[in-house]
């Protein structure tokens, strides 16, 4: 079973298991499926679907808006999981991935660089405590009910079908949309900062390789273990357009706090499933790009 199965990574998860032959339920509130904050209607769906593992995606995702709006963020993330957790216990699910953010690390120094799972989290936005409050709810789970949850950390990801505001869609879209109308202003916020960006392909792999064979309560971070640089996928996707562009600056587009580098060391979910990154950055923002000139060129009422 997947929670948030119509977001963005959802349907590359729902993809990748149906693939993989695997029975397949799903549950997403834009859908009719239950909200997180109801903890009946999300106990009726478990246990009418009687999963043998559950996926946990749902969530409020955006770090941007969690800043309007932290009590909201902090009660569907960390409350929903709870409820999630609970449920899932009490209708016997064998194993549950709860998927969380590496935001919860929040501040980071090059000492600490690339981080370990071991790493204090230290979150700065509300979104990044609302995900280690969730984080801390799973390991509660796990030590004082002997429930088996394993919690992914994931680093940033992006692929098709990603919402414009997450940094590398926003300029992609920024760029296919300059296409069109033949304008070639792309504007950017802070170009310093530097994270890990892995293929949400490869992303959705590492959740069924956790599934699988990953050590009941333990956490792992999700990441390639290198950092590039918000100027370096600018650049790279400038080089994939039809037509010369130039970057400039927005205030508005800059967040009120932003780590300048967050690294992760995916050693752990290398060594327990075998897992490693198969898709380039290169091809990610090339389909990346395709994909923002199809819905611009053909929007569907999704988009």
């Amino acid at each position: 079973m997947v929670t948030g199965a119509a977001g963005f990574v959802g349907r590359h998860l729902v993809d990748h298991l149906t693939a993989e032959g695997d029975d397949v339920a799903t549950t997403d509130r834009s859908e009719g499926g239950a909200d997180l904050l109801d903890a009946d209607g999300l106990d009726r769906e478990i246990a009418d679907t009687a999963p043998e593992i559950v996926y946990h995606l749902a969530g409020q995702a955006d770090v941007g808006s969690s800043w309007a709006d932290a009590a909201r963020t902090l009660r569907t993330n960390a409350e929903g999981t709870l409820n999630v957790l609970d449920s899932a216990r009490r209708h016997h699910v064998r194993r549950v991935v709860t998927v969380s953010s590496a935001d919860l690390y929040g501040i980071v120094t090059p000492d600490d660089l690339p981080v370990s799972e071991d790493a204090p989290l230290r979150p700065v936005s509300p979104y990044g405590a609302s995900k280690a409050a969730a984080d801390l709810i799973a390991l509660q789970a796990s030590l004082g009910h002997n429930q088996d949850v394993v919690r992914a950390r994931s680093f940033n990801h992006l692929g098709p079908g990603q919402s414009d505001r997450f940094v590398c869609s926003a300029l992609a879209s920024r760029i296919a949309a300059n296409e069109l109308a033949g304008r070639d202003v792309v504007a950017v916020g802070n170009l310093d900062a530097r994270r890990d960006f892995t293929d949400v392909r490869d992303v959705v792999r590492a959740y069924r390789c956790l599934a699988m064979d990953a050590v009941a309560g333990a956490a792992y971070n999700v990441c390639t273990g290198h950092a590039s640089a918000v100027s370096d996928i600018a650049d790279r996707l400038l080089s994939m357009a039809d037509r010369p562009m130039r970057l400039v600056e927005d205030p508005a587009l800059h967040r009120p706090t932003d780590v300048p580098e967050l690294r992760g060391d995916p050693a752990r979910l290398r060594r327990d499933t075998g897992w490693i990154p198969e898709i380039t950055l290169d091809s990610t923002l090339a389909d990346l790009l395709d994909d923002w000139r199809r819905r611009l060129r053909e929007p569907s009422p999704a988009d």
